[in-house]
Formats: C-alpha cells, structure tokens, sequence
C-alpha cells in the first residue's frame, strides 16, 4: 500500500504540473489585453498601457513568464491579483469558506436524498413510486442551474417575499452570534436548493442502477432460494455492493467542491470562489485565474487518492499492491 501510495503522489505531482503548463498557456494565449483592461475604458493612454504591461511582464516571452510564476509557487506565493491589487492566495482564501459551506451542504444533501431515493426505486423497479421518481429526476436533470435558481428567486423571493435573494449575509443588520448563523442559513437556503435540485437525478440515476445490477446477480438468487428475507438481503449484500460506485460519483464532486457551484453563486451573489473566477476570467486577471485552477487541480488529486483508498477498504477484492 505505501508503494501505491507513493507511486500515486508522484504521478499527481507530474498531473498537477501538467495542468498548471496547460492553464498558463490557454490563458495567456486568450484574446484579449489585460493590460487595457487594467488600465480602464476612460481613454487610457497609450504611455499608461505600456507601463503596465511593463511592470506586470506582459511584453516578456513566454517562457520567462512561466518560468517566473513556477519560481512563485515553490515559494507559495501565487502572486497578487492585477484587478483587486491584494495577494491571491487571501482572496482565495476569503472565499474558499462560503464556497466549501455552499458546495459542501448541498453535495452532503444531494448524496443523501438522491442515494435514498435510488435505493427505493432500485428496490421497486418498475412499480409506480419507481416511475414518478424516475420522472422527477429527468424533469430536474433537464434544468439548468442558473434557471432554477432565477425561478426560485422570482417565486420564493420576490413574489411571496420568504426568502433573501442574494449575498451570504443582511450586512444592514449586521447580525452576530446565533442571529448570524440563522442569518447565514437564510441565504443558503435558495442556493442549497438550486444545487441539490441538479445533483440528485446523478445520485438516483446511479444508485438505482447499481441496485438494480446487485439484485439481478446469481448469488442473490441463491440467497432468496435459501430462504433469507429479502429485507435481509437487501441490507447486508445490496446495499454494501452498491455503495461502491455512489462512492465514487460522491468523490468527482467532492473533488470539484471548491468550485463547482459558479455559475450559481452568480446568480445569487454568494461571495465565494466561483464570483471571484468570473470576474476573475471577465477581466483578465491571469494570476487569480492559475491560483484557482492550481487549487481545484491539487484538491481532485487528493480526492482520487483518499477514495482509491476508501474503496479499498470498503471492497476486499481491490488490491494496490
């Protein structure tokens, strides 16, 4: 295990320097000039745009650029940001909180009811709880996120007025204490929603299908002849075969938790990674841009490795060695 383990880290190393070569050059091989950018719409000067482009090394060669920025990241620095003028490692981690907080309830959420209602259906293919399930969970796999969430705000927020409609928090209020915590858990209840609501046909979809493969195996067949109760074998030897690869969907997300509700948090303002890699990718600002994906790249190396490793655990008949 400890050769896998670490025969596994170096070729995450060897990834993850992969993808920091293939981001640089995409972004920077972008249309677009952020010097311009920075400089503002208010006809700049060509002598202001050229300095800038001075100062931030834009007019050097390509390879000076990369070589520069690798130089960076040993040293963990991931640089400063060109649009908000503060280092990027804090702004990424003043929003990594309410991005993990978001991302993270819903996925536990999602998890949770989707894998639920997959076990149920599994149980009873083809019955009518099986069927309306089924339903729901094409009718919400073909929506769109930004549209559920823009749906709710107009139904839940301002038609009937239950809900706020954007932000983490009512900084009018200015809440502290346990108010603040019922605060904050007001905000997310629109966007917890919006995701859970796009992650849960997965869950079912996946679920149900390994319950499904499990019960149609010979040796369930032999169990139910013996006369084991179904509910028995349905617990024992279902439901422990068919974790495995609820397992493994449950880890990809997990992976991409840090970043994976953007276009969400978008719509309802929620200060958090994926608001910060708009803006981030609107203007141009190249250093934001690597540090984020540099994040998201070491947390789905990670990830992989502990779920290998879990599954390993779960499942005797996976070996590393």
């Amino acid at each position: 295990m400890r050769r896998y383990i670490f025969r596994r880290l170096l070729t995450a190393v060897f990834i993850i320097l992969i993808v920091v070569i293939l981001n640089f050059t995409i972004i920077k091989t972008a249309p677009g000039d952020p010097a311009r950018l920075m400089a503002g719409f208010d006809n700049p000067s060509e002598e202001l745009i050229q300095s800038i482009t001075e100062k931030y090394g834009f007019d050097q060669p390509f390879y000076i650029q990369i070589g520069r920025y690798f130089k960076s990241v040993i040293r963990g620095d991931l640089g400063d940001s060109y649009l908000y003028n503060q280092p990027v490692a804090r702004l990424i981690a003043d929003r990594i909180g309410p991005s993990l907080l978001l991302s993270g309830v819903s996925i536990i959420l999602a998890l949770i009811i989707g894998s639920l209602l997959g076990l149920y259906a599994g149980k009873n293919e083809g019955k009518l709880i099986d069927k309306i399930f089924s339903t729901i969970s094409y009718f919400l796999n073909s929506m769109p996120s930004f549209w559920i969430g823009i749906m709710l705000i107009l139904l839940l927020a301002s038609h009937f007025k239950w809900l706020p409609t954007q932000g983490m928090v009512n900084v009018r209020a200015n809440y502290t204490g346990f108010r603040r915590v019922l605060d904050i858990a007001t905000h997310m209840i629109l966007p917890v929603i919006t995701l859970v609501s796009v992650q849960i046909p997965t869950y079912f979809r996946i679920t149900k299908s390994a319950v499904m493969q499990v019960m149609a195996e010979d040796f369930i067949t032999t169990l139910r002849v013996a006369g084991m109760k179904e509910g028995a074998i349905f617990r024992k030897y279902v439901f422990k075969n068919a974790v495995l690869p609820i397992i493994n969907v449950f880890s990809i997300n997990l992976a991409y938790v840090v970043a994976g509700s953007m276009l969400v948090e978008i719509v309802f303002s929620w200060p958090g990674i994926g608001v910060l890699m708009y803006r981030s990718i609107m203007m141009r600002d190249y250093n934001v841009l690597m540090g984020v994906y540099l994040l998201i790249s070491v947390s789905v190396v990670i990830v992989t490795i502990l779920m290998d490793l879990v599954n390993a655990a779960l499942d005797p008949r996976i070996r590393y060695e």
